[in-house]
């Protein structure tokens, strides 16, 4: 696996951190995630992880900390600025303790700047970025995409990129550093797009109105007979020609450029046809075209569908559920190709202690102080 060998230690978070500590497991990394004890255990992308819990409120617990990082290859940390500092865990002291360690600060608004210190969740740190401003229905205000944008590829995904290619300069160069990951800036960087394509024919409108956000009947979502959904992409000429013909309509009386002249018919028209025949009847008509017409999928149903089993994009959990596996794929080192099990809080604190080199008497003594919770009942000292 292209990732083995690396060692991650993981502070427990929500959303962001432990899906970038996830990718970094589903392509080899040992992660070391450190809970604390008592905690609710929130972590739904801990597959493939180990859990210590340890109170980092105790000097004892601080200096196991230390002692975790000091050999570890990449630390993930998903607390405001200034809160690994005031623990004595901040990148000036680890770094020095081990130059090698690549630092990852996951944040909302970055380790700088006058709201670097503030509260926030995706919908805030998206509407700082810009992004959010595009997302929306004519109209309507501003609405996001759930919590995706921000939380998931522009923090998330994007952390992961920067601790992969920070590992691939310490190859080079044999010097860990620090990565400010910020999901503001994330998620700004991964809509570019929008700010560099703005003066295409495609934008120029107020929200919604557009050819991408909803404006263009032939790139927008349809409700069919059985209350279900279609997915319509057809951009392309040629492609919006199959469209027509798949819908059974006259592209004479309901061309392309109708677009610009009288939308309002050409998506009322939409509408009507849709809603005529089932989502399974329209997949039918258009599934050996290039109409760019497709089913939306329940997630349920999404694991099912021919392409992703043949794909094996997802991976089928012990319970029998589904779950999306990583990508991208490799061909050498590919990523796992089974759903690991995700870690009960504290589950493994006493195997990581030993080791770490601690001592069964040494370990029990943390035990009894709690400095450590040691969740797994048959733990062996």
């Amino acid at each position: 696996m292209a990732l083995r060998g690396v060692k991650v230690i993981e502070f427990a978070g929500l959303a962001p951190v432990p899906f970038c500590g996830m990718i970094l497991s589903d392509f080899g990394a040992k992660v070391i995630r450190i809970d604390k004890p008592n905690a609710l255990d929130q972590d739904r992308q801990g597959r493939g992880k180990r859990s210590i819990a340890i109170d980092m409120k105790k000097t004892e617990g601080i200096s196991i900390v230390k002692k975790l990082c000091s050999d570890a290859d990449v630390l993930i940390e998903p607390f405001r600025a200034g809160v690994m500092e005031k623990l004595g865990l901040g990148p000036k002291i680890l770094l020095s303790e081990n130059p090698r360690l690549v630092y990852a600060r996951l944040t909302g608004y970055g380790q700088n700047g006058s709201m670097s210190s503030r509260a926030g969740h995706d919908i805030n740190y998206i509407a700082t970025s810009g992004v959010l401003s595009y997302l929306g229905r004519k109209g309507e205000s501003p609405h996001p995409p759930i919590n995706l944008m921000a939380d998931f590829a522009g923090g998330g995904m994007t952390c992961a990129l920067g601790i992969v290619m920070a590992l691939f300069e310490r190859a080079q160069s044999g010097q860990g550093q620090v990565i400010d990951a910020s999901m503001v800036e994330g998620s700004a960087y991964v809509a570019n797009w929008l700010w560099k394509s703005r003066k295409l024919p495609i934008w120029g409108k107020p929200p919604g109105e557009n050819v991408l956000d909803g404006g263009a009947p032939f790139y927008d979502t349809y409700t069919t007979a059985d209350k279900k959904f279609m997915a319509v992409g057809a951009l392309e000429p040629q492609f919006y020609v199959q469209l027509i013909q798949g819908l059974g309509l006259s592209l004479d009386e309901f061309p392309q450029s109708l677009l610009l002249s009288e939308p309002e018919k050409l998506k009322k028209k939409f509408v009507e046809v849709f809603a005529s025949k089932t989502r399974d009847e329209w997949t039918e008509i258009f599934k050996d075209t290039d109409a760019c017409c497709t089913p939306i999928l329940e997630p349920e149903e999404a694991p099912l569908h021919p392409h992703n089993v043949s794909n094996k994009s997802f991976l089928q959990a012990p319970d029998g559920s589904y779950e999306p596996g990583p990508a991208p794929k490799l061909s050498r080192t590919p990523g796992v190709d089974q759903v690991l099990a995700a870690p009960r809080l504290g589950q493994h604190t006493v195997d990581i202690l030993k080791e770490m080199g601690f001592p069964g008497e040494t370990i029990q003594k943390f035990i009894d102080s709690q400095v450590v919770l040691q969740r797994q009942t048959n733990a062996k000292l």
